[in-house]
């Protein structure tokens, strides 16, 4: 049994888990554009106090590396690193992505391209394809819808926070009955996964463009 701590703000919300002997013991969930910083620690609180556990108990801490929105991976990327440091409690980072590419009901996958659209907060989009059983056919990357759409072969369901948006692009796909936002249980079990089978990422973020940033012009 190995007691594991998830998280997710890569998105437009904010969760947290606590997974234990296969179980989710504990889950979080708030839909947010911005807050959090102020809203994660308290949600992991909350999930440590419900599962009946403390810090030195936690084994495993899961959390996303992008792609997603800036601030958001930084949010739990370093609340990742801070607890696995005053801990020593290994990190098991999986991308945005997957994990949402995992939610989507096997029923509705079967015999179709799966489109993980995540939402950059610009024009393009982040993408990854799969296969039906979630072997990845791609690797994630920012494109326009128009380009995402190329990348199904036959039939195709599209999850994430842009689906309706690569939808567009892609007349006749199907759209998944996932939420399309990255949820800290499954955050949870897939680290757990990786863990186990040595695949997991570093908690380094998955940034795949530069940040929206504009450096002061330097005196002369």
């Amino acid at each position: 049994m190995v007691n594991v701590l998830a998280f997710d703000c890569s998105a437009s919300a904010c969760s947290a888990a606590v997974l234990a002997d296969g179980k989710i013991l504990a889950y979080r969930f708030a839909a947010m554009s911005r807050g959090q910083s102020e809203a994660l620690m308290p949600m992991i609180q909350d999930c440590l106090a419900e599962a009946g556990l403390n810090w030195p108990q936690i084994e495993l801490i899961g959390v996303t590396v992008g792609p997603g929105t800036f601030t958001g991976l930084r949010i739990g990327l370093a609340a990742a690193r801070g607890i696995a440091f005053a801990g020593k409690i290994p990190v098991a980072g999986v991308t945005t992505c997957e994990t949402v590419a995992q939610a989507v009901p096997e029923a509705e996958r079967l015999g179709r391209t799966l489109l993980a659209a995540i939402d950059g907060k610009r024009a393009d989009l982040f993408v990854q394809a799969f296969d039906d059983k979630l072997v990845p056919l791609t690797e994630p990357d920012a494109m326009m819808a128009e380009e995402a759409a190329k990348l199904a072969h036959g039939p195709a369901i599209i999850a994430g926070d842009a689906g309706e948006r690569l939808a567009e692009a892609l007349p006749g796909a199907a759209l998944a009955s996932s939420s399309g936002i990255p949820d800290a249980r499954v955050v949870a079990r897939l680290a757990l996964a990786r863990w186990q089978a040595g695949t997991a990422l570093e908690p380094t973020p998955l940034y795949i463009r530069p940040p929206d940033v504009t450096l002061p012009d330097t005196p002369k």
